[in-house]
């Protein structure tokens, strides 16, 4: 099929584009924007039906990106080509690779998860930085996670920053939005164990036993945890601090705890 080419910065698609890097036309159009080479491809490779591919060849970084848009093509995606201009005023990347889709948005439910024998989940409340989101992605998709479950959320899945902070895990980790006390309801009906890091926790995260079914619980940076999860944990725990600094950054939490987790279980094995 001959590609439509678009020069105009007036054009009505980029103008869609550029109101989809917001929420609520994001919600209002159940759509999002997944923009890079890397996310595309993760996109693909989940089956994920992406409705449209806009690329600039002005932009690209190698030599596989004409392959790729012939695979999107294939599973459906129509294709426009930008002009430099064009697409530098649709990127949120100071340096983008030429290759932006639109794909659908969807809902997962906990009735939608399938957690192995010995699950290892990362339960997360109210994060605010999209970048943390994303980066607190990747690190439950390195340590293996069964999912990851965000509750009371500040930011949406869908926001841009959490797609390129995620590298595109966000399409392979199964993530479900939930109110907390569904979730904890949730976790206590399948035996799942859950800890909650807290700077005020006694027992140090490397002294717990994380082995077993476990949910790991984080809080924001700003405000912690909850009362709700610090009263209805089973286990809270901490990071030691030998600085100054009180408080880590809740991805770099993240990892540091589940990768305990995934340590003992190693061992255990």
């Amino acid at each position: 099929m001959p590609v439509e080419i678009i020069t105009s910065l007036q054009n009505p698609r980029l103008k869609r584009l550029v109101r989809l890097r917001d929420r609520r036309p994001r919600d209002e159009e159940r759509a999002f924007l997944v923009e890079g080479y890397r996310e595309v491809r993760r996109a693909l490779e989940r089956k994920v039906a992406l409705e449209e591919v806009y690329f600039s060849r002005d932009w690209f970084l190698g030599e596989n990106e004409p392959a790729l848009l012939a695979e999107a093509e294939a599973a459906g995606a129509k294709l426009f080509e930008l002009s430099k201009d064009a697409f530098a005023k649709v990127a949120y990347r100071e340096r983008p690779d030429g290759i932006l889709a639109v794909a659908p948005q969807w809902k997962r439910t906990l009735a939608d998860l399938s957690p192995s024998s010995n699950p290892l989940i990362l339960v997360v409340e109210a994060i605010e930085k999209p970048g943390n989101l994303g980066t607190i992605l990747r690190s439950a998709d390195a340590a293996g996670c069964d999912a990851v479950i965000v509750c009371d959320p500040v930011t949406d899945l869908f926001n841009p920053n959490v797609v390129r902070a995620s590298t595109g895990v966000l399409f392979s980790v199964p993530c479900v939005v939930e109110e907390g006390a569904r979730v904890l309801a949730w976790l206590k009906e399948r035996g799942i164990r859950t800890i909650a890091t807290t700077p005020a926790a006694t027992q140090l995260y490397s002294e717990a036993d994380l082995r077993g079914p476990l949910a790991v619980i984080m809080g924001s940076e700003q405000y912690g945890l909850s009362e709700f999860w610090l009263g209805n944990a089973d286990l809270p725990v901490r990071i030691p601090m030998a600085g100054q600094a009180d408080s880590l950054n809740v991805a770099m939490a993240a990892l540091i705890t589940l990768f305990e987790a995934v340590r003992q279980r190693g061992a255990a094995r």
